[in-house]
């Protein structure tokens, strides 16, 4: 099958994911419409409500099929934490004056810029379809839980890239004209990249938290505090212009993050990308 091809069955197949999202989205939204009418009632009764507020993280990624978390910024590249997530979170301006990043390299095939760098690292041989870090190989993607994370990596201030094929062994890249995509291979982990444009694909047969421990795992990388793959240096995680403040491996990936991890300094200034853009 040609690349074009693929990419318009998936394109299908996201555009159903999404429908039947926003179909449950109707669903909540009358069953919450119809509670607020039988508290309104219970007003008028006599009844007394006590109404406690909550933070606006409302949905995580083990409950909903839009990945959003409860501990962060995980909805949209707008999002900010909320109130429960106040312990695990800081500012952007926290990091003081942050390096312009770089002009965006060329639009690869899933019209996401892929970085004019260098790999951060190669693709691991020992990741063969075994279970890894408690994600499973399966012989065909699964959609049930249907998400995207962009990562972008710096070293001492310079771009990286992530490599096509994480997560997918044996992979078999097809050549575009924007670049290699990756259409088939042993199997595909429920995390994984079809191009070197840092879009992780989490596709998944069930709905839970995933995190950036769990991707690196199945990369075959080292990820701390201080060391990213083979890079070693003070690593700074950056989720939707707020500054993560755990463990890295303990990120939680959500939908249509803008996700960002820098070793060393100089710090550079969080880059987005054009999710309407992309189809994903």
């Amino acid at each position: 099958m040609s690349a074009p091809s693929s990419r318009e069955s998936r394109r299908h197949a996201i555009e159903k994911v999404r429908q039947q999202e926003a179909r449950h989205r109707r669903r909540f939204r009358l069953a919450a419409w119809g509670g607020a009418a039988l508290v309104l009632a219970g007003v008028g009764t006599g009844i007394g409500i006590a109404v406690s507020s909550s933070g606006t993280g409302s949905s995580g990624t083990g409950s909903g099929g839009t990945a959003s978390s409860g501990t962060g910024p995980a909805s949209s590249a707008a999002a900010t934490p909320g109130t429960d997530s106040a312990a695990s979170y800081a500012a952007l301006s926290t990091l003081g004056t942050l390096k312009a990043p770089p002009a965006a390299g060329p639009l690869g095939p899933e019209n996401v810029p892929i970085p004019n760098a260098q790999l951060l690292a190669g693709t691991s041989p020992a990741t063969t379809g075994q279970a890894m870090d408690g994600v499973s190989c399966n012989t065909s993607e699964q959609t049930l839980f249907h998400v995207h994370t962009h990562l972008t990596i710096f070293v001492n201030g310079q771009p990286r890239q992530v490599p096509y094929g994480i997560g997918i062994p044996n992979a078999v890249p097809t050549q575009t004209p924007q670049g290699p995509f990756v259409e088939s291979g042993t199997c595909f982990y429920w995390l994984h990249t079809h191009a070197a444009d840092g879009i992780i694909h989490i596709e998944s047969p069930v709905q839970r938290t995933y995190t950036l421990g769990n991707f690196f795992a199945e990369w075959g990388q080292p990820l701390g505090p201080d060391q990213v793959g083979p890079a070693h240096g003070k690593v700074t995680v950056i989720v939707n212009n707020h500054v993560f403040k755990g463990n890295p491996n303990d990120v939680p990936l959500g939908s249509h993050e803008n996700l960002q991890v820098e070793v060393g300094t100089p710090l550079v200034a969080p880059e987005t990308i054009n999710w309407s853009s992309t189809g994903l």
